[in-house]
């Protein structure tokens, strides 16, 4: 060995030695980030794993359904059907991914990592605005409230004047937020409304005096009642509800029989939710979904039908709303909206 080389080997060592250091703590945080994302948004399937998606969009596997869910009481009896094995015994084979806001759900939806999500007719007119070919496939059974925090002193909607109000915008919060206020005689343009898209830190800031008021989905509407905050309207008491099943129109074609078994399932796990005390699931919806730990004590569930068709004058007073706020341009027109429902699966028993 050339001696001067030899004599400058010890000093480059400790280099050596930090370097390689440097890079193993390097990738293992790049390996702990990745793992703490899948964790975090999802919910493992059948398989024990979510599933990704190609360049094409479609999905990893023709017969397994890549399924998105909300931290609501419209996902609940998706999560029960995987829970209660109907997925499985119906032959449907379902993996699950629970996102924490509506942009990131239709983002997912948009790049193919999606079959179908727990989704709203908001984000129907928005991917048929966008050119996306998509399918509202059903109705699901959804509850939206509008709360005061507990520490104000708004005793009624028309009191909001100037006051924050947390929602996600261009969405179905927004869309109820605006229903319930105009309902009450409150102009929504008004309204001091404060962006926070994702749910869980809506209710949070609700809670620690952040913002004085916000619309939040079942169940954490029912936490936030249960920690004082005070109803100010719902979506129930309006008979507004436009949340959906969404389904991209290449995925009804290609995975008919295993979104028919989705349906046979979904439509089991809603006989189940019917006869069966909230504490016997309430913790399955905690360990599988996110939901809060005190959900068994607050949270009020609405009363679950077997999957049904989207109305049609439900559709036309979103494609009204959207219009007014120019949210949508009138080449997507209600008779377009209209034609992307597909009730082919609803009401079919094996």
């Amino acid at each position: 060995m050339n001696t001067k080389c030899a004599r400058k080997m010890p000093a480059l060592l400790p280099v050596l030695r930090k370097t390689l250091a440097l890079l193993l703590v390097l990738m293992i945080f790049q390996l702990l980030s990745l793992s703490g994302c899948r964790k975090a948004g999802g919910v493992a399937g059948p398989a024990g794993s979510t599933g990704s998606t190609g360049s094409t969009g479609d999905s990893v596997s023709a017969d397994r359904l890549e399924f998105g869910i909300m931290p609501d009481v419209d996902s609940i009896p998706v999560i029960i059907a995987q829970s209660q094995g109907y997925f499985e015994k119906e032959g449907a084979k379902v993996s699950l991914q629970l996102f924490r806001s509506a942009m990131d759900r239709d983002s997912a939806l948009q790049s193919g990592q999606m079959d179908g999500v727990i989704s709203d007719a908001l984000a129907a007119a928005f991917a048929v605005q966008g050119g996306m070919d998509v399918r509202i496939t059903s109705q699901t059974n959804g509850s939206y409230k509008l709360l005061a925090g507990k520490d104000t002193d708004i005793p009624a909607i028309q009191d909001l004047a100037g006051r924050s109000i947390g929602i996600s915008k261009n969405t179905i919060i927004e869309y109820v937020t605006d229903r319930m206020t105009a309902e009450a005689g409150t102009d929504p343009a008004g309204l001091n409304k404060i962006i926070i898209k994702d749910i869980p830190a809506r209710l949070e800031m609700l809670q620690q005096g952040k913002i004085d008021a916000a619309t939040l989905p079942e169940p954490l509407a029912s936490v936030a009642i249960g920690n004082g905050a005070r109803i100010l309207g719902s979506s129930d008491q309006l008979g507004v509800n436009p949340g959906i099943m969404l389904f991209k129109a290449s995925s009804v074609t290609g995975k008919a029989n295993a979104i028919a078994a989705f349906y046979r399932a979904y439509d089991r796990a809603v006989d189940y939710l019917r006869k069966t005390p909230l504490t016997d699931f309430s913790g399955i919806l905690i360990a599988e979904a996110s939901f809060p730990e005190n959900i068994a004590k607050t949270m009020v569930l609405p009363e679950y039908t077997h999957a049904s068709p989207l109305p049609d004058h439900t559709l036309a007073q979103v494609h009204s709303w959207l219009l007014e706020r120019e949210l949508i341009t009138a080449d997507t027109d209600l008779k377009k909206l209209l034609s992307i429902r597909d009730d082919r699966f609803l009401g079919k028993q094996q």
